[in-house]
């Protein structure tokens, strides 16, 4: 029947149509008969010559000595057609049909699979993939088989789906098998690309402090200067907590005069080692590298229920801007230290696209206007000429100004007379000042992932390449919707690649755009940094693990992903480095940590500086082993004593559940108590921290995040339940670590409950106590008495990471008028309105009117500072905040001078006006208090007309009651004194009319929420029903008794239903975090 349908379409081409219906009809109906037809399943017998051709799937499969042909799919009434396999678009296949219909059906041999030159080989770390040609071989090589090609698609429902096709597998052989230090048989040698002369070198690295190197610190630092002048690849720096490694890493910079790099395993000790060498370095370019997302939810598919998963990102501009700053400085200057995040080891644009992508320009210069616009454009500059941000420039006639990506309040103006550059002008990009004038400049590109023209289109046509051949295979393994799937996916990038340069996920392609090799790893910071620089792994051991660990999860992430068809498998090389890779690139490099590991102490031999002994004089704490049968009671008296004497307690337990139920315990027997632990967001860590220092609860119980970098000097007990369960969270490591936190107060001690003395305590133990004896001996040898550190509480807040996200308010309310003079008062004032406002917006009137009596009494504050004229002239004489530190606003304490002189002018005329008017007429008013203060400021003798109703009687339909004596006028305007006095001028004083009345929820606004009545108060309509709390009858004492309380209006923020966000959507459908109080 189908030649039949051949000959009759060969005759009528226009029945083209009817013959592709009727041809997918026989194609469904024969493969329909196929997937019902089951083979045989027989007992498996050994090879022989003689044995039949289809035995077990698997067994074939496995067994197989030879290519196996396509079986289960039924096709010899379809083999006519066979010429030439369907491949492009689905949309083409009617067209493609159309044209194989008019060809003369003709037999053709089934194409032989080359054979492989090398047999697949197993090394201890993995199976050396090569290409698997075959059945036979797919099988040798640990790879499942091929649906459709080794084994029909019924017989592959049976088969594990782990497996994947031999494209994607052969690659993850190169990155996952073997030796990554050997690629395709070479021995990889690390990438160091040439780098262009620096702009800005020779700066000498000079450090400025007020200490000394004392304890141990001089030797540490002249062992480690030495070992970096012998080229000792790695040192180790054994420091014990508040020992003062930090300070130490920054003289062993300074005496060395080499660049460096500092890792550290997260953002928040980052960001605290970034402040600190800042303090440091002052003059030098100490730059901060960190992971620039927000929120990250990488791309991801789950085959199980086909679910994928969209890459969604928010990328903070602030970071995205010292990230440059950093790649700049390298490439620029000598004295520069960058400190970074483990996220370092991800990859970023090439040192020669970024290096070729930027451009110089000097005074004189002769370039055309269009051609600098169509360079910014390419280096992905966008023209803002209403919006100038950082990473824009625009154009106003022969004037162009750049905001550079790595600036943050500078800008460069070009100046341009005809095609010659007359004048570059740095200025600032909020006020238009002038801050200097520049000879020439270097303009870097505003992506590290930007690519010149013509690697681009060579990298297009790379991947067109790959994209055709992986279409082939998908094609031939029946794999049609992943064939079509990746095809739509990655012509569409194609176009916004050709089209503007860049598209959305251009990290996937990056093997292209660096001109790398399969398996070859992606351009990361490493090769930025300097091949003289030093490396300084903060906290190794745990930094080293992360490193390690990182590239295995978004390698199985990024295979699904190539699997499935939603990108090309050369995605996986956009990854971060292996372990030996990294241990390959880096250069001279000391270990920082009070408890090193296993790797920092086999590459140093076992020799490392030890810096035991503490500036402060502070000893390690003392270490007892009670009983865990009773370790819940002995922890609550242990609690109690260190309460009475004015310090904190932490205690680790081993699970997230245990923590919450002994918060929960200690709660019940009366003690302030909080947990942490992973539930709770960051910046709720931060604010448990904070609350911890400044005594608003005792105890912080925890797991596994009360060890590296926690500094809590009020910390005076740490207790360890269940020290004895050996494992990761009470290893020696972890115990140590968990020991130091106790090691910055004089009177701190710590507890192990154990019922038996493990390895790991025993260890941790006898290290302390080593400790312990060596300090106790240098301070009488000294005569050094110990005292506890002192740090501030807002330390944590200010630093980089967490202005990043939200400043937290380190008190309710300050109390330190010294620090409130002038504008830093008018900021917090502002802030203040700003939150009172909100509050009310919400209709949390209780929370508003504390901030409004807070507003009062700093404003009265400020009256009485300024009535002191030693208080004015600090005020006048204090340095500028913000953004008038900056040298380029030279105009600013003048102008702000003339203000303060106006202000207090008006304030000098004010009171004498009000001594005048005093001395012409009769006290018949007292000076009022703040409180009472109304427009003017006149407050009758005798009575308030308002009674001021306290914090309980506030908020909606708590209007006070009005006194006898108030008049029905305007309220707003300066009373007379009959008006004031009331019946005392004769006016009746029984008056029961309210002046005011409550308003609906659309006549509230954020200012008032009350106004006067205006004409007869309309009668109040009275409920069908008693409203909740009212009473339906009489009450005692014959009068009906009304109860306004009505329902919580709960009202969204300001602004919000305005437009819609799907940010807003996801945080409201969001599951409330943990706060880590009792019950919560």
């Amino acid at each position: 029947m189908t030649h039949l349908l051949t000959a009759s379409c060969q005759q009528r081409p226009r029945a083209a149509g009817a013959f592709h219906s009727a041809l997918s009809i026989l194609a469904e109906s024969s493969h329909i008969r196929a997937m019902a037809k089951h083979p045989d399943k027989k007992t498996p017998s050994p090879a022989r010559d003689d044995a039949p051709k289809r035995r077990s799937p698997l067994t074939e499969f496995l067994d197989a000595a030879e290519p196996l042909q396509p079986g289960g799919f039924s096709e010899a009434p379809q083999a006519d057609f066979a010429g030439a396999p369907l491949s492009g678009s689905i949309a083409d296949w009617a067209g493609q049909i159309e044209r194989e219909a008019e060809k003369q059906p003709k037999a053709k041999a089934p194409k032989k699979i080359p054979e492989r030159s090398s047999a697949p080989g197993r090394t201890a770390r993995g199976t050396s993939m090569g290409g698997a040609a075959s059945a036979k071989e797919r099988a040798a090589a640990g790879l499942n088989p091929v649906a459709g090609l080794d084994i029909s698609l019924e017989d592959a429902e049976s088969v594990s789906s782990s497996g994947v096709t031999a494209t994607v597998a052969a690659l993850s052989a190169l990155i996952e098998s073997g030796n990554p230090l050997h690629k395709d048989g070479q021995l990889w040698t690390p990438h160091r690309p040439a780098r262009p002369e620096k702009s800005e070198g020779g700066i000498a690295i000079k450090m400025v402090s007020d200490f000394e190197p004392a304890g141990d610190q001089p030797t540490a630092i002249k062992d480690l200067v030495e070992g970096v002048d012998r080229n000792d690849r790695t040192q180790v720096l054994l420091g014990v907590t508040g020992s003062g490694k930090t300070f130490t890493m920054a003289k062993v910079i300074e005496e060395t005069q080499r660049p460096a790099l500092i890792l550290a395993p997260n953002k928040t000790l980052a960001a605290q080692l970034y402040a600190e060498f800042k303090k440091f370095f002052p003059e030098n370019a100490v730059e901060y590298f960190v992971s620039y997302y927000d929120y990250y939810q990488p791309e991801a598919y789950v085959p199980r229920t086909d679910t994928y998963i969209e890459k969604e990102s928010s990328i903070n501009e602030q970071i995205d801007r010292m990230r440059h700053s950093a790649t700049r400085s390298l490439l620029e200057r000598d004295d520069v230290i960058i400190v970074a995040s483990v996220s370092c080891i991800y990859g970023i644009g090439s040192v020669e696209t970024y290096t070729a992508m930027t451009f110089q320009m000097q005074v004189g210069d002769r370039l055309d206007q269009r051609s600098l616009l169509a360079d910014l454009v390419a280096q992905q500059y966008k023209r803002q000429d209403i919006n100038f941000v950082r990473g824009s420039f625009r154009v106003r006639g022969d004037t162009i100004e750049i905001f550079p990506a790595h600036l943050e309040d500078r800008a460069w103006r070009i100046s341009m007379f005809g095609d010659e550059i007359e004048a570059i002008t740095e200025f600032d990009p909020l006020t238009g000042q002038k801050t200097g004038e520049l000879k020439s400049v270097k303009i870097y590109a505003n992506s590290h992932y930007v690519t010149p023209r013509p690697t681009l289109n060579q990298a297009i046509k790379s991947i067109k390449e790959e994209l055709q051949h992986r279409l082939q295979e998908l094609e031939k393994a029946g794999r049609l919707l992943e064939a079509q799937r990746l095809e739509q996916r990655t012509r569409f990038d194609l176009e916004m690649l050709e089209a503007t340069g860049s598209c959305a996920g251009i990290e996937n392609y990056s093997r292209y755009l660096t001109g790398r090799q399969p398996g070859d790893p992606p351009p990361t910071l490493f090769e930025y940094v300097p091949d003289n620089a030093l490396i300084f792994i903060d906290e190794s051991h745990v930094t080293v693990p992360q490193i390690g660990g990182m590239y295995r999860g978004d390698f199985r992430r990024k295979a699904t992903l190539a699997e499935y068809g939603f990108r090309l498998p050369s995605c996986m090389d956009n990854r971060p480095l292996r372990f030996e890779e990294w241990d390959a690139m880096r250069p001279l490099s000391v270990a920082v940590s009070a408890t090193p590991g296993g790797w920092e102490l086999e590459q140093s031999g076992g020799v490392f500086a030890e810096q035991v002994i503490r500036p402060t004089g502070l000893i390690d704490p003392p270490v007892e082993v009670h009983p865990a049968k009773t370790q819940v009671d002995d922890v609550v008296g242990e609690i109690r004593e260190t309460t009475r004497a004015g310090y904190r307690t932490l205690v680790t337990v081993l699970t997230k559940r245990m923590a919450e139920d002994l918060t929960e315990y200690l709660h019940e027997n009366g003690i302030r108590v909080r947990y942490m632990h992973s539930d709770i967001d960051t910046l709720e860590r931060i604010e448990i921290l904070r609350d911890l220092r400044l005594g608003a609860f005792d105890v912080l119980v925890g797991i596994n995040l009360l060890r590296e970098g926690l500094d809590i000097p009020e910390c005076g007990f740490v207790a360890i339940l269940d020290a004895d369960k050996e494992g990761f969270l009470r290893s020696e490591t972890s115990l140590i670590q968990t020991i130091g936190r106790a090691a910055r107060n004089v009177d701190g001690k710590v507890i192990l409950y154990a019922d038996q003395i493990t390895g790991s305590m025993e260890r941790a133990m006898a290290e302390t106590n080593r400790r312990r004896e060596k300090q106790m001996e240098w301070n009488a040898a000294n005569g050094i008495t110990p005292e506890s550190v002192k740090s501030r509480i807002a330390d944590i807040l200010d630093s980089v990471y967490e202005k990043d996200h939200v400043r937290a308010d380190i008190s309710q309310f300050t109390d330190d008028a010294g620090a409130m003079i002038g504008n830093n008062l008018k900021t917090h004032l502002e802030a203040l309105d700003r939150q009172m406002r909100d509050a009310a917006a919400n209709l949390d009137f209780e929370k508003a009117a504390r901030i409004r009596d807070e507003i009062k009494r700093l404003r009265e504050m400020e009256l009485a500072i300024s009535d002191d004229p030693l208080a004015r002239e600090v005020e006048a004489q204090s340095p500028a905040s913000g953004r008038e530190k900056g040298k380029h606003n030279k105009g600013v304490a003048k102008h702000r001078a003339v203000e303060e002189q106006e202000r207090f002018r008006e304030l000098d005329e004010a009171r004498a006006a009000e001594e005048a008017a005093k001395a012409a007429k009769p006290n018949l008013f007292r000076k009022p208090h703040l409180d009472e203060m109304g427009a003017d400021g006149a407050v009758p003798m005798k009575k308030p007309l308002f009674a001021k109703p306290s914090i309980d009687d506030m908020g909606p339909g708590t209007d006070m009651p009005t006194p006898a004596g108030a008049v029905s006028r305007s309220l707003f305007k300066k009373q007379s004194a009959q008006e004031a006095h009331g019946s005392d001028f004769g006016i009746p004083g029984d008056r029961t009319k309210p002046l005011f009345k409550k308003n609906s929820l659309d006549e509230m606004t954020v200012r008032r929420t009350e106004k006067p009545v205006e004409g007869k108060v309309p009668a109040k309509p009275k409920p069908i029903s008693p409203q909740a709390g009212e009473m339906s009858g009489r009450t005692e004492g014959g009068a009906k008794e009304r109860d306004d309380s009505s329902k919580p209006i709960v009202r969204q923020r300001a602004g919000i239903g305005s437009y819609e966000d799907a940010a807003d959507e996801r945080r409201q459908k969001r599951r409330p975090g943990k706060t880590g109080r009792p019950g919560h």
